[in-house]
């Protein structure tokens, strides 16, 4: 979701392709063998197979939203948030998620690993609209979706959690055009016999 976000936001025109994992196709595999998503196939054959990877490409050939900072320490503020949400909150996420995935007989303390990071989030959103200030930016997208994924995993708990700014900003976020457009359902990509074309997510 990230990924897309930020090549919508850059205007960069890709052929999208939804993939349903159960049955890679082959096509996928050749071009990035790990075979997860998201994979982004440039137009000189560069293969990009991370989303941070994807978003940093895309924002740095057009960002008319200024969501990369320009200032040093802003800078370095949204990436450590960013490594932050990437390593352990989603290493709780995840098990919160899909315990059974990790041999728990449930989430319930890794939800509570995980809402360390929330409170922090829940902080910051007080003293601004954003993340990393009065405007949306990289942070924003790179972190929204996770904390989706944490509200949906349980939406009666998050809902009594004492987080109105970090509500509000989630529910901004779902509210939005750019969250509907993701959120439309393609068609999932045959590949059988095609190759990954060039600009290709």
């Amino acid at each position: 979701m990230r990924a897309r976000l930020a090549l919508r936001v850059a205007a960069q025109a890709v052929e999208h392709r939804e993939i349903e994992l159960k049955h890679k196709p082959a096509a996928m595999l050749q071009v990035s063998p790990k075979g997860t998503v998201p994979v982004l196939v440039l137009a000189g054959g560069g293969v990009l197979e991370q989303s941070l990877d994807i978003m940093r490409w895309a924002l740095e050939r057009h960002d008319p939203e200024a969501w990369l900072p320009t200032d040093a320490a802003r800078h370095q503020d949204a990436w450590a948030l960013i490594a932050q949400n990437d390593g352990e909150f989603k290493f709780h996420l995840d098990r919160y998620k899909y315990p059974h995935r990790y041999d728990l007989s449930d989430g319930v303390a890794h939800r509570a690993q995980a809402s360390v990071f929330l409170e922090a989030l829940a902080l910051r959103l007080m003293a601004n609209a954003y993340l990393s200030g009065p405007r949306f930016g990289i942070a924003d997208a790179a972190i929204l979706p996770f904390v989706r994924q944490f509200a949906h995993t349980d939406k009666a708990w998050f809902a009594q959690q004492d987080w109105p700014a970090l509500a509000q900003w989630l529910a901004a976020f779902e509210a939005s055009a750019a969250f509907a457009q993701l959120m439309e359902k393609h068609p999932v990509w045959p590949g059988v016999t095609e190759g990954l074309a060039p600009g290709a997510l």
